[in-house]
């Protein structure tokens, strides 16, 4: 097969055995944050034992299940093939369009948690947002959700507010990787 007839074939995942369609190409913003992400943690992962990879690696779970995340952080390398990652991540990523929003927080979240990834973002480029949930006890549950606070909101905000709000998070999977919710979404604008 030549590059191109690769190139030119559709992207698809497997769920129970089920062929779907991604999304067409994505968008500049979901590339700008995929591209932040791909810094940050690579910034952070330099000589530690995970590694991160971007968009474009198949998973494959097991013969039924099969994803291309949009990024995700892999600390057991062993599961690392020369043509994807068979097995499980620890972190997952994926970036909402319109197109696969009900997909990424239904069947890929359901799934996800099916075979114990650890951390599962939602990134919203729309809401500049990221969901955050945590593998407890088998189940994913919500650990936050945190949201680019623009300066005029800010500065209207009270001092109690201000604490409380969530402008970094942190990676599980090490205790000192903590990343500002600013970095994920730098450049990206609204349109």
């Amino acid at each position: 097969m030549a590059i191109n007839e690769r190139l030119d074939e559709p992207r698809t995942e497997m769920i129970d055995g089920k062929i779907m369609m991604m999304s067409p190409r994505p968008t500049v913003n979901h590339n700008r944050i995929i591209t932040n992400l791909a810094v940050l943690f690579d910034k952070y992962l330099d000589s530690k034992k995970c590694e991160y990879f971007t968009d474009g690696v198949d998973v494959f779970f097991d013969e039924k299940n099969r994803v291309i995340p949009d990024s995700m952080i892999i600390c057991n390398t062993n599961i690392i093939k020369r043509n994807g990652i068979y097995g499980t991540p620890d972190l997952m990523v994926e970036v909402l369009s319109p197109s696969t929003a009900h997909h990424d927080k239904g069947r890929k979240k359901n799934l996800y948690e099916q075979f114990g990834v650890k951390e599962y973002w939602i990134i919203s480029p729309v809401e500049k947002s990221v969901e955050v949930y945590l593998l407890k006890d088998g189940k994913y549950e919500l650990d936050n959700v945190y949201t680019v606070i623009h300066k005029d909101d800010w500065a209207d905000m009270t001092d109690e507010e201000k604490a409380e709000a969530a402008l970094t998070l942190k990676v599980s999977l090490y205790d000192d990787f903590v990343i500002h919710i600013n970095d994920i979404f730098k450049n990206v604008i609204a349109y």
